[in-house]
């Protein structure tokens, strides 16, 4: 009797658990969502230059295709670079947050060899919150007409008429009259104007205004064709003088030789191209063609503008990319403090290696006696400067990538130590990017110092700021470059470990 009980609860035990079975999905190896695509582009990073006056002008970078970065000043340079052709709208942007649009207007490119920027866009600026309302277009109020409130919409045949669709003529009045067909079919050119059918029997059609490209200052709204230029190859009355001066203005720009057709080039942001402005006669820079604006040489007891009263923003350019998103890291009261102290300190210790590095490296006479070697000196701590830090959340996880930099100096010798045999009235330039790890101690991502003599072997790298270059919603760095090669752009990616880099202007791959 026992027996056959535990039998029963096993068949039990054993029926259920087939059911939860059952209930649980079916998953069939090797079948997997497939992701969506990622859209590769293109997209265009650069950086936007205002100075004290307000005058904006655009440096191009880099241009993403396929997930790879180019040359934005060279990329389909057939004339004008594609990152810069009329009507492209760039985003700046600081730490992410959206500033302003910039629209070019022309392209300007260096009479002079061997330049960092030999391309710049000029255009329009427009900040984020400067422009003007616009107003919402409402419907007027009028009482309806009680004859034909209840009438159904009727659609007309004829555009020219002059009688209402929505309304009927009163019973004891006769319509309006409308407009004869006229018996001589009209033109092709007519017809594409008006785009209406002169028979009273064809289906309503819909009017299209025409661009104001198509239109000349000379043309009548009838359709007609521009006035044609003499035999002697002058306009004609109709035409004024700016649209001869344009028409000169594109017979100098070289000829596209490479091929490509315009269906086959990518698409960045586009907007309304932008009107000529007197801002775009930059000295040293002209349109391709053009004669080159004459360099103005500075007046005696006249201020050249510094470095630091030219702002430079980052700029993105993207006809399908990611909505902008901040990476601004918010720091919790006390905690900005302690990083800027450990950071201090770690720039401190790394500067001081590299002194004594190089203070190892230098070739020194033997000594005569081997009692008058030179012994090991402790090297004190350097002074720093220009002192910057900043955190950012680029991974958006809430932890913060810290970016040091800084410019040193070792402090004066004193007389008759050993010290003085190094370099005392030498600069060095510090960068350091940092990444608090699972037990909140900075693990160095990035650690560069370096100075005049030693650009070849360390650049020196300047933060401009963080950036989504490739449109994968996680932010970027970008840096400008000095090398002995010259001044350039790089784009790096933070990782757990270190920075990987993503694109570098002076040593393409």
């Amino acid at each position: 009797m026992c027996a056959a009980v535990i039998g029963l609860l096993a068949c039990l035990i054993l029926v259920g658990a087939a059911g939860a079975q059952d209930e649980q999905p079916l998953i069939i190896p090797g079948e997997r969502k497939v992701p969506r695509k990622k859209d590769d582009g293109p997209r265009a990073v650069a950086v936007l230059r205002m100075d004290a006056k307000g005058k904006v002008s655009l440096v191009p970078i880099a241009i993403m295709i396929n997930g790879k970065f180019w040359d934005a000043s060279a990329y389909k340079a057939d004339p004008v670079p594609m990152a810069l052709e009329p009507g492209t709208v760039y985003e700046g942007e600081r730490s992410g947050n959206s500033l302003g649009l910039f629209t070019i207007g022309s392209a300007l490119h260096s009479s002079s060899a061997n330049v960092p920027t030999p391309w710049i866009g000029t255009g329009v600026w427009h900040a984020a919150g400067s422009e003007p309302v616009k107003k919402v277009m409402k419907a007027e109020s009028a009482p309806p007409n009680m004859d034909t409130a209840d009438q159904p919409p009727r659609l007309t045949h004829n555009p020219t008429n002059t009688t209402p669709a929505n309304t009927a003529p009163d019973s004891g009045k006769a319509p309006a009259s409308t407009t004869t067909p006229s018996s001589t079919p009209p033109s092709s050119g007519s017809e594409k104007s008006s785009g209406s059918s002169n028979s009273g029997d064809g289906p309503p059609r819909l009017t299209k205004p025409s661009s104001p490209a198509q239109e000349s200052p000379g043309s009548n709204q009838t359709g007609s064709s521009p006035p044609a230029p003499n035999s002697s190859g002058a306009p004609t009355a109709g035409t004024t003088k700016a649209g001869a001066n344009k028409q000169d203005d594109k017979a100098n720009i070289p000829a596209s030789d490479s091929g490509t057709k315009e269906a086959n080039r990518p698409i960045l942001r586009r907007g309304k191209p932008v009107e000529s402005f007197a801002d775009e006669e930059v000295p040293g820079y002209s349109r391709p063609g053009a004669t080159p604006a004459a360099v103005i040489p500075t007046k005696a007891g006249e201020s050249v503008p510094a470095k630091d009263d030219v702002q430079v923003i980052p700029a993105i350019s993207d006809a399908g990319g990611p909505e902008p998103r901040s990476f601004t890291f918010e720091w919790v009261k006390g905690d900005e403090d302690d990083r800027r102290k450990q950071m201090l300190d770690l720039a401190k210790a790394e500067v001081r290696a590299y002194v004594a590095a190089r203070a190892k490296a230098r070739i020194t006479p033997k000594p005569a006696h081997p009692s008058t070697a030179r012994r090991a000196v402790k090297i004190p701590d350097p002074i720093l400067e220009n002192v910057k830090m900043i955190g950012y959340d680029l991974w958006n996880s809430n932890q913060p990538i810290i970016v040091f930099s800084a410019t040193a100096h070792m402090p004066p010798p004193a007389v008759g130590s050993a010290h003085a045999e190094a370099d005392a009235g030498l600069e060095y330039s510090i960068l350091l990017v940092t990444y608090p790890d699972i037990y909140n101690n900075l693990h160095k991502l990035y650690s560069g110092v370096t100075d005049k003599f030693h650009l070849d072997v360390t650049p020196r790298m300047e933060l401009i700021d963080a950036v989504d270059a490739d449109g994968d919603g996680r932010g970027e760095l970008l840096f400008r470059v000095t090398s002995d090669n010259g001044t350039g752009w790089a784009i790096y990616r933070a990782t757990a470990d270190k920075l990987w880099k993503m694109y570098d202007s002076l040593n393409p791959e």
